[in-house]
């Protein structure tokens, strides 16, 4: 098994083992998005917590096909907003805004 694999079948696992951990799993790939790489770790954040619920599950709840779901979380996808917000509220999870310290 490669690395990248063993990693993100931990990480889903533990996903598995504690749902909540979704949230500050989210907000860190939503903190660090800006960063080189932060999109695609974002996007695989995204597809860990899918996983962690079942993907089936997420793709139906959020009206997506599985496939396209599997497509838009791939580290070389560009999913919509829609889509995005979909998956978020289909994992149980919604974003929030805030003013960053600097910019009060």
């Amino acid at each position: 098994m490669k690395a990248a694999q063993a990693h993100d079948d931990t990480v889903v696992e533990m996903l598995k083992a504690d749902p909540e951990m979704a949230d500050l799993y989210l907000a860190a790939a939503l903190e660090e998005v800006n960063l080189p790489g932060g999109q695609g770790a974002l996007l695989g954040a995204l597809r860990h917590i899918a996983e962690a619920q079942g993907m089936a599950a997420v793709a139906a709840r959020a009206g997506i096909p599985r496939e396209s779901l599997y497509r838009a979380l791939s580290p070389k996808g560009n999913p919509t907003v829609k889509t995005l917000l979909a998956v978020i509220g289909a994992a149980g999870l919604h974003l929030a805004v805030s003013r960053e310290p600097s910019h009060a």
